[in-house]
């Protein structure tokens, strides 16, 4: 499934850290890392300030690279100029990427958010999967993944997401998650109406069980669970609860946002969520 693993990095906390993520998953894949650092073309600088930032460039790419061989793992390292996002999407298709790892945030100063920021744009656009890494204060990791989680609505967007994270539990050998919250609240719905808690309660439990019975052997366990309230403070708590390494979830689910993450739950989770999120572009989804 991944063969061909683009990491992106400025040389901040959060970027090296996604070497090592990358560099983890490669290891599973048998896959190749390609190291890339892109110079904004947007920078208003001099002949000698280019000169600087492409060598600092280099030397970032150079390390990055040097750490991924030292893993016996096979690397490609790049320097690119242009726009960031669009050059790492047109990478991803040139180089023909399977999967982007990268930092939530770089040397921007867009901590906490994402919006706005390169990766934000890389999640918006790109036609593959996405694993988002945060830098983490005691520097812990959450690779090798003992524990996948799959949240579900039911839609085409969580449906791919479920053929990724199916692949990704039976290659580690994780506990795969699979949680469905029904948001009865948003749907302006009365929650005390036993017949249609019944039914919402009845989709999310065949959406659940849909993904469960794909799981093989491969797996070390399936865990179902099915719940009230909103979505993303629900599948926060069960991170933290469960002992979660890894979400994988689509980049949109039944709210018609297609494109966008802005205000989705998938968005709110890459952008609070303490372990790696891995997002899923569903295929019909448009990329302008």
């Amino acid at each position: 499934m991944f063969e061909q693993i683009l990491v992106p990095t400025d040389g901040s906390e959060c970027a090296t850290s996604a070497v090592g993520y990358a560099e983890d998953l490669a290891s599973h894949y048998d896959a190749t890392v390609h190291v890339l650092s892109v110079l904004d073309s947007r920078s208003a600088e001099n002949a000698p300030e280019q000169e600087q930032s492409g060598s600092r460039a280099e030397a970032i790419v150079d390390e990055a690279g040097a750490e991924v061989s030292e893993a016996d793992l096979p690397v490609e390292r790049a320097v690119r100029s242009g726009v960031p996002y669009r050059v790492i999407l047109e990478y991803v298709s040139d180089a023909d990427i399977d999967i982007v790892v990268m930092g939530t945030h770089g040397r921007t100063g867009v901590e906490r958010y994402l919006l706005g920021s390169v990766t934000e744009k890389v999640l918006r656009r790109s036609d593959v999967p996405v694993l988002t890494v945060r830098d983490t204060a005691d520097g812990s990791v959450h690779y090798p993944y003992e524990s996948v989680l799959i949240p579900t609505d039911g839609s085409a967007a969580a449906e791919a997401a479920a053929d990724v994270g199916l692949d990704v539990a039976g290659r580690y050998g994780s506990r795969l998650n699979v949680v469905s919250i029904v948001d009865a609240f948003s749907m302006g719905l009365d929650v005390r109406s036993e017949l249609m808690t019944d039914a919402l309660e009845e989709a999310a439990e065949e959406a659940v069980d849909s993904i469960a019975d794909r799981a093989d052997d491969s797996v070390a366990g399936v865990e179902t669970a099915v719940g009230y309230g909103r979505p993303y403070k629900k599948l926060r708590r069960y991170i933290e609860d469960n002992d979660v390494d890894l979400v994988v979830m689509g980049t949109h689910g039944r709210t018609g946002l297609e494109r966008y993450l802005l205000g989705s739950v998938t968005e709110k989770i890459v952008r609070t969520s303490p372990v790696p999120v891995l997002t899923i572009r569903s295929v019909d989804t448009d990329a302008d």
